[in-house]
């Protein structure tokens, strides 16, 4: 009996729920990426440790002056950093895949560094005539001591940040099929991948599990399933013959802001690996791809912190007046804490000074604000006004859950009248594919503050899934100069 009929011959006994895949701690999609995205953070360092090297070679060989160095003997440690630097990129030397080990690492480094070695003296020769052979030397093993106690350092990191269950792809699986016994097989033998779950329309044709791997319910259940914000992947194991299936099955899922792959079949075994290892090898973020989604990341954590951290230490005699004067004003604590929707679904919780009566559990999700609400304080009646009830989520923003400017961050099951707002937009998960914002496009353009209608929740949705398609530096630099005189100017929104 093959093993889906023995799965299927046991459809009604117990089944785990986790399944043997499952980890013990779930890693959300957003503390992966960040991780991935450090392969940027190890070529900076790279870069900024060869042209230091490079600067104090020339500086040893002129002690009196860079200025007046002769440009021959300049050139050759200056082309040789500058191949060497081309070398680290071409060679792909930050992606530190799961299947290369440290010495094949550092052969590939050995290689970088001797490309930057024979550029420079190809160079010295003809320029120099051989005069400054012993700075190319002192450059090269001066570049390589660095480079190789860095690369060394990288590699163990990244080798412990997968021990500890970072960067190991979670997938769930779509369709209950022989095409998904296959992924759980070669999962479950390499161990580079968890499968968390299936999802099936077909239930009354289905085990409870495949493999160990249980089915979590139908499509639908995958929808609003809490495991969303730690999947990477969703991958379709569908007949890919059933096209209508696999195209209505598409459809349904587009509204996630998860990444959807379809598992298309192979009957040789060399294939089916090679195709698994296309699925889940998740490397470092690779600088050669093209991965315009990681350098937007990169570069918009950047922009938090630099923007943001001046803007927290700045705001921080303001931050104490504000503490002091909730506290004079009513009973209660100072800050807000609420469960909120952040990155990939991710459920984060955001912080705010608190602005109403202090209610009986904290971040309770309650009927939304309205104009002369009494639940309103005297302070907190300014602090919405002004948007300064805002402030406390730079420290969301410093710790990376939110970002300065983003959609706005709803309350999990905030309602529009009677009905989650989630539910009345198809493409409501979309504003969930960035991270949230303190301000953000849709709140400059007007709308801000609770949601009572459909309507406003259908062009809250059109504003973040347009700035979405659009972000970059200069847009959100544009956002933050606009919020200030926006929001002060908006006497009609109701906060």
């Amino acid at each position: 009996m093959s093993t889906m009929n023995q799965a299927r011959s046991d459809a009604d006994g117990p089944a785990s729920r986790r399944g043997p895949m499952r980890p013990l701690r779930l890693v959300s999609v957003r503390a992966n990426q960040s991780k991935r995205l450090s392969s940027h953070v190890f070529r900076i360092v790279d870069l900024a440790v060869v042209a230091a090297v490079s600067l104090l070679v020339l500086a040893h060989r002129s002690p009196a002056s860079l200025l007046s160095t002769p440009v021959r003997e300049i050139l050759p440690p200056l082309i040789g950093a500058l191949v060497l630097a081309r070398a680290l990129r071409s060679l792909r030397l930050y992606r530190f895949l799961r299947s290369e080990g440290l010495w094949a690492h550092l052969s590939q480094l050995s290689t970088a560094l001797g490309l930057g070695l024979a550029a420079a003296l190809a160079l010295e020769w003809p320029l120099d005539g051989g005069r400054g052979l012993t700075t190319v030397w002192e450059w090269s093993i001066l570049a390589s001591a660095g480079l190789g106690v860095l690369h060394l350092g990288w590699w163990l990191r990244v080798r412990a940040w997968r021990a500890a269950g970072w960067l190991t792809p979670n997938l769930v699986i779509v369709g209950a099929t022989e095409y998904a016994e296959r992924v759980i097989t070669e999962a479950i033998a390499r161990r580079h991948v968890n499968v968390l779950g299936i999802f099936d329309d077909r239930l009354d044709r289905v085990p409870h599990s495949l493999l160990g791997v249980p089915v979590l319910g139908d499509v639908d259940a995958l929808l609003g399933h809490k495991i969303t914000p730690f999947v990477d992947r969703i991958v379709i194991a569908v007949e890919p013959a059933a096209t209508e299936r696999v195209r209505a099955i598409a459809a349904r899922l587009a509204i996630l802001p998860n990444e959807v792959t379809l598992f298309l079949a192979q009957e040789d075994s060399n294939e089916r690996s090679a195709a698994l290892d296309r699925l889940v090898d998740t490397p470092l973020a690779d600088l050669n791809a093209g991965a315009e989604f990681d350098r937007r990341s990169l570069a918009k954590r950047l922009q938090d912190l630099l923007i943001g951290a001046p803007m927290l230490l700045l705001s921080s005699p303001l931050l104490v007046i504000v503490a002091l004067a909730i506290k004079l004003d009513t009973r209660g604590p100072v800050f807000f804490r609420q469960g909120r929707h952040g990155f990939n679904n991710e459920e984060i919780v955001v912080w705010k000074f608190r602005s109403m009566l202090a209610g009986p559990t904290e971040g309770e999700v309650g009927p939304q604000v309205s104009a002369d609400d009494e639940r309103v304080t005297r302070v907190g009646r300014f602090l919405r006004r002004t948007s300064l009830d805002e402030l406390p989520q730079l420290i969301n923003v410093l710790r990376g859950e939110m970002s300065l400017v983003g959609p706005r961050p709803h309350a999990i099951g905030m309602k529009t009248g009677e009905v989650e707002s989630a539910r009345l937009v198809a493409e409501y998960a979309h504003r969930h594919r960035i991270k949230p914002g303190m301000t953000g496009w849709a709140a400059i353009n007007g709308s801000r503050g609770p949601l009572h209608e459909p309507a406003e929740v259908q062009r809250r949705v059109e504003l973040d899934v347009d700035y979405i398609a659009r972000q970059s530096f200069q847009l959100d630099l544009r956002i933050l100069a606009l919020t200030v005189p926006r929001l002060l100017g908006d006497r009609h929104a109701v906060r």
